[in-house]
């Protein structure tokens, strides 16, 4: 009778209902690749869409049961609405829990995809501290050229630390959550080892440039005073070849 058909409607409802919060809530799901967290973001939104598009459903059985109350005898009515009300409250609960999760796996996805941004923008800094340092290896040339060389190098390491700070806060937060932890904490580890050995690396070229330049100033200053000294010694003998002098009538400091 129509009773039944409606109970059977109803139970199947429930059912789907029970299994989707089964296979989709109740599961235990680990993260440890991305490949699995973006797949498990995927198949997420495809349960959520189905318990969206099931709403029809669950409209069209309530209509049902609602018209046969309407016409059904009072003692039918009761155990019929119940079974109605616990079906609607358990369908809403579904669809605001699939919601829930779906949205904090995409918002998860959306950081891993951050971090990975922030460390590929940080490891081509560190790509031109090396090419940096390399250039400035040997550096041959005066204090100017190396002074520039030098600025050149302070202005590079004048890098700010926002970078970095998003990046130990993004992996944190996933790493808190046991979201891909083995996989972050080796980025990490290797991120900060280049990012520590190319920073020292740094501050010794910097000292070493600051000294080259010190040497170079000396040279420079070296080299002016005995440039002048040969200036005024090749002045002084122009003037006595001019006056034909002999180097025996000359003073011995002279000679």
């Amino acid at each position: 009778d129509k009773t039944m058909s409606l109970r059977k409607d109803l139970s199947e409802m429930h059912e789907w209902i029970t299994q989707a919060e089964e296979e989709y809530l109740e599961r235990d799901f680990e993260y440890k690749t991305p490949d699995k967290l973006q797949k498990a973001v995927e198949e997420l939104k495809r349960a959520k869409e189905e318990a969206m598009q099931k709403e029809v459903k669950v409209k069209l059985i309530a209509d049902s049961v609602n018209n046969f109350i309407a016409k059904a005898p009072p003692a039918a009515h009761e155990a019929l609405k119940k079974e109605l009300d616990v079906l609607i409250t358990s369908y809403q609960r579904l669809c605001s829990r699939l919601n829930g999760k779906c949205k904090t796996l995409e918002e998860v996805w959306a950081c891993w995809r951050e971090l990975l941004s922030y460390l590929d923008a940080e490891n081509k800094w560190l790509n031109e501290i090396e090419l940096k340092l390399k250039a400035t290896e040997n550096i041959q040339g005066g204090a100017e050229e190396i002074s520039e060389s030098l600025d050149s190098l302070e202005h590079l390491m004048r890098h700010p630390e926002d970078n970095r700070n998003q990046i130990r806060e993004l992996a944190q937060t996933l790493t808190d959550g046991g979201i891909l932890d083995e996989l972050i904490n080796e980025k990490l580890e290797k991120f900060n080892t280049r990012w520590e050995e190319l920073q020292q690396e740094a501050m010794r070229r910097q000292k070493s440039l600051e000294q080259s330049i010190q040497s170079a100033q000396e040279t420079d200053k070296t080299l002016r005073l005995i440039q002048e000294s040969l200036a005024a010694i090749d002045k002084q003998l122009t003037a006595y070849i001019a006056d034909r002098v002999d180097a025996a009538q000359v003073p011995q400091e002279a000679q």
